[in-house]
This record gives structure tokens, sequence and C-alpha cells, in this order.
């Protein structure tokens, strides 16, 4: 009981309705609107590997699963197992949901990196012979088509030869007796064909009367020529609707006889459906997947920027106020979280948040908040937020927290298998009074030690229960509607035994005694909520370390209220321990504020840091980019002359081919090339210029190993080649091979480094494909349905390479269908229309893999 109320107090029901738009089918709205709590941890772990798996191919995909053609079909096959006669849209929406359930497959399986969902989806079994059966039989329409049995379709003949017969007649009666029918028309009255006869000439067309206008002045006829022809088409429709039926049981009997793997693929379609709008929901909110972390392992509870869904959705869709995110961190070690602070301020929320929080991990949800997202599993979360008071059962507020707060002790106990929760909370007031005496008899020597010994004591080692329950407990206002005194005793003894005995507990409270208990016991820890005191208003933020203080009487005296009132409400409460304590804590929200501050301004000098080093970064790729650019222009440009000038140079080789080379011709051939160098190179940059020798024309230079003195005709070339003369010899000597007279040998040029080898060249195209009987399938007058039928088989039976599929023009759908299926197709890599010679846009080739 205390689970639904729960889930009552947490507003899970309006969540659930929020999931349910994200469905895509009937049958997966009705089970997010539904949605069951796992009562394990294994469950959740499968429910959030599947949204994870869908939520990867809503990304991947454009529009993400497509659930066409799946409908609810539970009711029919449940009536098919009873021996009835499905109807014929009954059956076509069970070969849609075939149809359905098959694209899903695909698509999945053409999806990498899907264990769960691929693994779900192999247990589904789509009978392709049934779906084509039912098309045979049942057209677009629901109704039986004439193809479904050679009888049927003689009957349909012959309606359609004595219809036309007896519009025969009722024409030539018409043109007849014109003056006697008030239009010239044919209708029905029932399945009787009548023309309509003016009341005072009914005597000119004998008949059978079957209906009367309004107004009486019209008499609707059947004339008596024609009525032996209506008696044989009422047995011919009788006939015609005993063989439809007889169709539609046959079809009816193949859908029972497969039943239990309908109503397996029903069920797999839901989940599937059920993890993709749990995957949209979550993309929607933004969320992130969580982590399930064991606390007694040393982690902490992490939810930063945690959002409450609900807000979210009243934010985005009703115009509400923008959602401000609270941060939860809470360490291993605590047990109980105290929240304090001025009314309106968010306690109640954080409650209310932490709690669809923690269902929407079990339930495979992802969590609207920063990641990472790690918290525990709890077996149960149990809460007691609002007021309970009811007329009708005699319970004031105080009484209807008590007992609320009993069922959630017994329902701990239950986990823990003790009875805790049969001692002292199901007590009236005067015994629940007795019961927390030594809680306030503690309260009060603590209080009177820490005004005698203000300095800080060390916290006493803390009791640890020996298997305390794993659960969630959310408690709201503890310990209120009673005395003050006799309620914070009690808020303190249920927080110590919450302590011992739930994983977490989460309350909030107006008792200024419940901040000691964290200097106490090291499993308590304070939290507030801010309030701006400048503009009255809170500011709905989460702090934690640092106990609420009293806003009331700043609040009072800003607001107007006579200054004498609030002097003596200060003198009451004890104006210098408040002063004091109220002064603290201010210091510590300003302290906190400053580090907040300045953790900002070291976030935003972070982003700017990386926004620089992102455009350094982009700078320098596009430098680098630019400079490839430029080193490929310019091997271009070298490979150009290079060609070109060997072009000159087998000229000037030719017109020295021509006749009998002389030592003139060779010169002038030498100084031809030099020129062909000189033009074709790329020009260099003059180098600074180096110690060392270096011959000019006109100079005097030496050949050692000649031993000659000679004349320097030419400049030093890019080769360290130059002509020099000495008497009457020209020749070309090389630098290393000359020096000044002064015996300075000659600076040496640099050797150009060797050009780049071409490029390989690219490969020959494969050979083509040869179109054979054996890799060619015919499909036209096919339907959609059964040409993918034909396909599979011949992309299972056929050999990697291509596949000629003859589908003709005509409206094109079959060409598309066929398209869709090969494009959704795991072993085709892809497909193309035909050449003009080979079919054109009738023929459709396929590769398979």
């Amino acid at each position: 009981m205390i689970q639904a109320e729960t889930l009552e107090l947490l507003e899970w029901s309006r969540l659930c309705q929020h999931l349910a738009t994200f469905a895509a089918t009937k049958l997966g709205a009705t089970a997010a609107r539904h949605l069951q709590i796992p009562a394990a941890l294994p469950e959740s772990l499968g429910l959030l590997a599947q949204t994870q798996e869908a939520y990867q191919i809503e990304q991947n995909l454009p529009s993400g699963l497509k659930f066409d053609g799946i409908q609810d079909i539970g009711e029919a096959l449940e009536r098919s197992q009873l021996q009835g006669v499905l109807s014929g849209d009954e059956l076509l929406a069970i070969a849609t949901t075939l149809a359905g359930a098959r694209q899903l497959r695909r698509t999945i399986d053409s999806q990498p990196d899907l264990p769960v969902l691929t693994e779900l989806v192999s247990e589904l079994r789509t009978y392709p012979e049934l779906e084509q059966e039912i098309h045979r039989c049942i057209d677009d329409r629901g109704k039986v088509a004439d193809r479904a049995s050679p009888k049927l379709g003689g009957i349909r003949e012959q309606l359609r030869q004595m219809r036309d017969r007896i519009y025969q007649m009722l024409q030539r009666i018409l043109q007849r007796q014109s003056n006697a029918v008030q239009e010239p028309v044919i209708t029905q009255r029932g399945d009787r064909f009548v023309i309509p006869v003016k009341a005072p000439q009914k005597d000119a067309i004998p008949g059978i009367v079957h209906d009367t206008s309004s107004s009486g002045l019209t008499l609707y006829v059947e004339p008596h020529s024609v009525v032996n022809l209506g008696n044989q088409l009422r047995q011919l429709t009788r006939q015609e609707q005993v063989e439809e039926e007889a169709v539609r049981r046959v079809l009816t009997e193949q859908v029972a006889a497969v039943k239990p793997d309908l109503e397996r693929l029903l069920a797999i379609a839901t989940l599937l459906d059920l993890a993709t709008a749990r995957a949209r929901y979550s993309l929607w909110l933004g969320a992130n997947p969580p982590r399930f972390i064991d606390r007694s392992a040393g982690e902490r509870i992490t939810l930063r920027q945690l959002r409450h869904p609900l807000l979210v959705w009243q934010n985005q869709h009703e115009q509400g106020t923008p959602v401000v995110p609270i941060d939860l961190l809470i360490q291993p070690q605590i047990h109980v979280v105290a929240i304090t602070g001025p009314n309106t301020g968010g306690k109640t929320v954080t409650l209310k948040t932490l709690g669809l929080a923690v269902l929407m991990a079990k339930v495979g949800l992802f969590v609207p908040a920063r990641e990472p997202v790690e918290l525990p599993w709890f077996d149960h979360i149990l809460a007691d937020i609002g007021d309970e008071q009811s007329l009708e059962q005699s319970l004031s507020t105080f009484s209807g927290h008590i007992r609320r707060i009993s069922r959630i002790l017994e329902a701990i106990g239950q986990g823990e298998g003790e009875g805790l929760g049969a001692r002292g909370w199901g007590l009236g007031e005067e015994e629940l009074a007795t019961e927390v005496q030594g809680s306030e008899e503690i309260q009060e020597q603590n209080i009177e030690e820490q005004a005698d010994n203000p300095s800080p004591q060390p916290l006493a080692p803390s009791p640890q229960p020996t298997a305390p329950s794993s659960s969630l407990v959310l408690l709201d206002e503890v310990g209120a509607g009673t005395d003050p005194s006799e309620g914070s005793a009690l808020a303190i003894a249920l927080l110590r035994h919450l302590a011992d005995h739930a994983q977490l507990t989460i309350a909030t409270t107006h008792f200024g005694e419940l901040k000691a208990l964290k200097y106490q016991d090291e499993r308590f820890e304070n939290a507030s909520v801010e309030f701006d005191d400048v503009s009255l208003s809170p500011t709905y933020r989460l702090l934690w370390g640092i106990p609420g203080r009293s806003n009331a009487l700043a609040i009072a005296r800003r607001l107007g209220l006579k200054p004498e009132i609030i002097d003596q409400a200060q003198g009451q409460v004890g104006l210098q321990a408040s002063e004091d304590v109220n002064q603290v804590i201010a210091g510590l929200e300003a302290q906190r504020r400053q580090q907040e501050q300045k953790a900002q301004e070291t976030a935003q000098l972070l982003q700017q840091a990386e926004r620089l080093h992102g455009e350094v970064a982009r700078k320098a790729a596009l430098l680098k980019e630019r400079e490839r650019d430029l080193q490929q222009q310019q091997e271009q440009a070298v490979q150009n002359a290079i060609a070109q000038a060997k072009a000159e140079i087998a000229q000037v080789i030719r017109q020295l081919q021509r006749g009998p080379a002389t030592a003139q011709d060779a010169q002038q051939a030498t100084e031809s090339l030099n020129q062909i160098a000189q033009q074709q190179l790329p020009s260099r940059k003059p180098a600074k210029p180096k110690p060392g020798f270096r011959p000019r024309v006109g100079d005097r230079v030496r050949i050692p190993r000649l031993g000659q003195t000679a004349e320097v005709l030419t400049n030093p070339d890019e080769d360290g080649e130059l002509s020099v003369r000495f008497g009457l010899m020209k020749m070309t000597v090389s630098l290393a091979d000359v020096e000044s007279l002064n015996g300075e040998k000659a600076e040496l040029p640099a050797k150009p480094k060797p050009a780049p080898e071409p490029p390989p060249p690219p490969p020959a195209d494969p050979a083509p494909t040869v179109r054979t009987s054996r890799n060619t399938v015919d499909i036209r007058g096919s339907r959609v349905a059964d040409a993918e039928v034909v396909l599979e088989r011949a992309i299972a039976s056929a050999e990697a390479g291509a596949l000629w599929i003859i589908h003709g023009h005509g409206t094109g759908k079959l060409r598309q269908g066929v398209h869709e299926f090969l494009k959704q197709h795991p072993q085709v890599s892809r497909y193309e229309l035909a050449e003009r010679t080979d079919g054109g846009s009738g023929v459709t080739i396929a590769y398979i893999q």
C-alpha cells in the first residue's frame, strides 16, 4: 500500500502519461501508461541496455525505428483460438503487423553493435507465407477478393450479370413509362432494385411497393417483371456471403495454428516500442544514462544539474517558469540528510526530484542530469509528502503523518526480515509521547552541554546496522503538526532509527535542533535551500553543508510589520544566540557565494582558453592544408617544366643528328641546353653570400689537373659546370676542377632534390558482370508482398555478384517496393537501375555481397 501511495505522491502517473506520448503504437502507449517498477537490479540493467541501443538507433537513423503497420491484434488472436471467424479488416491487420515486425527486424539487423535488441528480434517469426496468403485473399479494403477461390469468382460473375439484366429491364420500363415515373433513376430499397413511381399512376407499373416518400407522392416500386430476378440475386448474394466466410474461416484457422508465435511477436513489438519511447523521451529531456553504484564500496551518489522532469514538461508545453537544477552529491557514509530553509524554497521539490530520478533509473529511463549520473539501486522508494489530514477518518495532520510513517517503517522491516515497524510507530499520540521522552531528555542534555562548552566535540562512533534495508525514505516536514518540542524530539528519534535501518533518508524540517545531528553523528548531513534577503524570494538552489537560517523576522521587518512586535519576538527567541547563529550561517553563505563566483570565473576562463585553443588548431590545420596545396602546385609546375624541357632538348638533339657534328654545333647545342635550363628550372632566391671563390665571366682561373690557366667564358650553371678557353681550345669543366690564381677552391652549388616519382597508374576496372538466366528474376505482375518473398529466396540462393530484377514500368509501385526492400536487406550492398539497352527503369540490378 505504501508503494502505491509513494507513486501517487511523486506524481509518477503524470510522468508515465508524458512517456506514452512518445510511443508509436497503441500497445506501446498502454504499456507506458501502466509502467511496471522492476523488482530486481538485473531487470533494470536489461531495460537500460534496451534504452541505450534504441537511443543509438534514434541518433544513427533520421527516422529511427518505424512501427508502421503494427496494430493491436490481441483480441483477434483470442477469437481465432475460440474458433471464431475473423473479419477481413482483422485479417488484414494481422498481415500488416507481420510485415511491420519483419521491417523492424531488418532495421535492427542492419545496425551494428545492438546485441540486446538483436537477440530480442531473433525470436521473431513473421510467417511471410501467411502474410502472402492473407493479401491474396483479402484486398486493401478488407474485403475478400475474387481471386480467393474459383467458386467465389464464379458467383460474383453471376451477380454482375444478374445486376446488368435487372438494370436493362428497369431502363426499358423507365423509357416506356416515362410519364408514370417521378424521375428516371434506378435506386435500391434494402437489397431490391426499385424505380420511383408517381402515386396517382401506380397502376401503370404493377409491382411490389417497398417504400414511400415522406410526402406520399412517390412510391418506390419493384416491377413484377424483375421480382424473380431480384430473388435470384438475393440467393447469389447469400452464396457469396457463405463463400467469403469459408475463405475467412480457412485464414482464421491458419492464424490460430500459429497463435503463440504471433502473441510473442506482439509482445516483442511492444517491448521495442516501449524501449524506443524511453529513448525518445530521454533524448527530449536531454537526459543521460545512469550507473548503479554500491555505496558500501565507497561510491558516492552523484547527480549534478538534476532537473524535475515534470517541471521540464511544464516549462516546454505549458509555458511554465524555467527549471532551476539542483546538485546532489552524497558521500557513502551519509545515511540521513536534513534539508532546512524557508517555505516555498524548494525543499519538497527536491524530495520529489530525487524520488523520480531513482524511479526513472529503475524502469530504464535516462535521468535528466549532467554526466556522470551515479546512484544506488533502491529496493523501495518510500515517501511521506504533503498533508494526509482526513475529516472522514478523523485524522489530524499529525496523525496522518504518523500513520503513513508507520507504514513506511513496516515496509522497511519487511525488507530487513524483521518486524521493525511494529514497535513504537503504530501508537496514539499519548503513547507516542512516552516513546520519545528519552529523545527529549537527550536533546535537552545536548543543548546544555553545547551551552557550557561551545567548542566542537569529536564525533561519537555511530552504530552500524548489521543488514540495513536498501530503501530510500523521503520525509517532508518530519515531526510537524504537534508541539514543537515534542515534534523535534520525535523527528530526532525517527531519523536516528532510519539511519540504522534505511540506506538513505532525505528529510525536510523547520526544527533547528535537527541541524546539530551532523555534529553528533557522522552519518548525518545538513543542506538548505537558498533565500535572497534583498528580493525576499527563494532562488531554489540547494546548498550543502550549511543549515538553513531563520528568515521569518527579517522578512517580516522588510514587509512593514511594526518594529516593536519584531523586537518583542526577537526577545522571545533569544536575541543574542539567534543573531550569533544567523551571523555564522550568513558568513558561510557569503563564503560559498564567493567561491561559486570564483569557480564560475575560472570556468569562463577555461572555456575561453579552450575556444582560443580550438581557433589556433583550426588555423594551423588551414595553414597545413594550404602548404600541401602549394606543394602540389609546385610539383605540378616542375613536372610541366621538365616535360617541356625534355621536348626542347629532343628538338636540339634532332638538329644535331641531321648533319655532321662540328665543335661549333656542339657549342651551340650546349648553349641552347643552358638556355633551356635557365628558362624551365624554377627560379631560386639568391642565397646569402658565403666565403669562397665564385668564378665569373672574364676571370682567370687555374685548372690544376691540366696545368693550364684559362679564361672563364660562361658563369657556372646549376650543375656547377662552366665553359673556359685556354689558347685556341674551348671546353666545359666542373667547379671542382678549377681554383683561383690565389689557390682558393671554388664554391660548389647544392645538388637539387630529385623530382618526385609520378603516381602509379590507377587499377584497371573489374570485368563487367554477365547477365544470365541464373542471376535474373522476373517479378512482373506480382504484388509487393509476393515479390519480397520471391526476392528473399533469390538472394538467399544467389552467389556474390549482380542480380537482375525485372519488375517492369507500370505505375512504379512495384519498383518502389523492390527498392525499399533492397535498401533494408543486409546482403545487398547497393542497387541501381539497368542501362537503357538492358531494360532501363524496368530492371534493377542488385549487388549481393
